[in-house]
């Protein structure tokens, strides 16, 4: 693991709610999983399309592709140095939890 760079501060994401929905038939089954992104956060906080991969697989297709699907509706805050926004690549963890209490089937 890199050691974080001297005034650097990672890119932020700005969205009340997670923008990536979780697929029904795993949410029905109870199943969680976690997966891992890399992306391209242009200076302005875009993010840069064409640089979006999973970088790391939740196992299941499903949660890496609703993972994906999101990204178009994720916003971040760009990464600065030193206080000057920069264009950054990063790793986005993508958590599917069920949350506690909720029952399956809604």
């Amino acid at each position: 693991m890199e050691t974080p760079q001297r005034g650097f501060e990672p890119p932020v994401a700005v969205n009340a709610e997670s923008p990536v929905s979780y697929p029904p038939s795993l949410f029905d089954q109870g199943i969680e999983g976690t997966v891992v992104l890399q992306l391209f956060v242009a200076a302005n906080g875009e993010i840069v399309p064409d640089s979006t991969r999973v970088a790391e697989g939740s196992g299941y297709p499903e949660f890496d592709d609703a993972a994906l699907e999101g990204v178009d509706m994720m916003r971040f805050a760009p990464a600065q140095r030193s206080g000057v926004a920069i264009a950054t690549s990063f790793l986005q963890p993508v958590h599917f939890r069920i949350p506690d209490g909720s029952q399956t089937g809604g």
